[in-house]
């Protein structure tokens, strides 16, 4: 693969470098999501990405430090794109939920719960990635800190939602919402990864069905009516 070299090292001085330099970021980012996933992120190296994206070294030290910080520009990327998604879901299935008096209908909010998991990506390969750092993040104290810290920012977002979702069905939570989107979270990762073990090739097992088997009951189970 031809590679490219000195027009890749941005320096950023005006709009055009700009742009340019967000290009060759997104193209890194998009590189090394398919090699993290391939060869693992400890095992993936910085030439593998580089090439993979079509660029030098020196474009990749250009726009990252290290391969550690490229993992969480992509996981604060990929975290991003899911909670927009989210958002854009629960716009577009409120309507659904009210009744012709104008009241939320019940049952809404196991109807949000499964719009909820509707809208997650059925995304094995980034279950592989992440389960790779966290293993490398739990043997570096450094890099254990900023992973703490990305994954609290996404949930600090996700209790939003949560909070957001439980007023539109007349309900609260029983416990502090972070909480419950730690536990929302960790059941729809658990799915996953039951699913990959099932079928690595991911022809059966949807994680959507494993995590609906309990995560309705778990929820319903921590919220309680408010008095409309």
């Amino acid at each position: 693969m031809r590679v490219r070299e000195e027009t890749d090292v941005d320096n950023d001085d005006g709009p055009v470098e700009s742009v340019r330099r967000q290009r060759t970021r997104e193209r890194l980012i998009d590189s090394a999501y398919e090699v993290f996933a391939e060869y693992g992120v400890h095992a993936a190296s910085v030439e593998q990405i580089s090439e993979r994206a079509g660029f030098t070294r020196g474009a990749f030290y250009s726009n990252f430090d290290s391969k550690e910080e490229l993992f969480f520009a992509l996981e604060s990327r990929e975290n991003a794109l899911r909670l927009d998604r989210l958002e854009t879901g629960l716009q577009s299935i409120t309507p659904s939920l009210i009744d012709a008096e104008g009241n939320y209908t019940d049952g809404s909010l196991e109807a949000l719960i499964l719009a909820f998991l509707d809208l997650q990506p059925d995304d094995r390969r980034w279950c592989l990635v992440q389960s790779e750092f966290r293993m490398l993040a739990m043997r570096n104290a450094v890099a254990a800190a900023r992973y703490l810290e990305h994954q609290e920012g996404a949930g600090r977002q996700l209790a939003a939602w949560l909070d957001q979702a439980a007023a539109l069905a007349h309900l609260r939570f029983t416990i502090p919402t972070p909480d419950v989107a730690h536990i929302v979270v960790a059941l729809y990762e658990s799915a996953i990864q039951t699913a990959v073990l099932m079928d690595p090739d991911g022809d059966d097992g949807s994680p959507r069905d494993l995590a609906m088997r309990t995560l309705p009951a778990i929820v319903n189970a921590l919220t309680e009516s408010i008095a409309r």
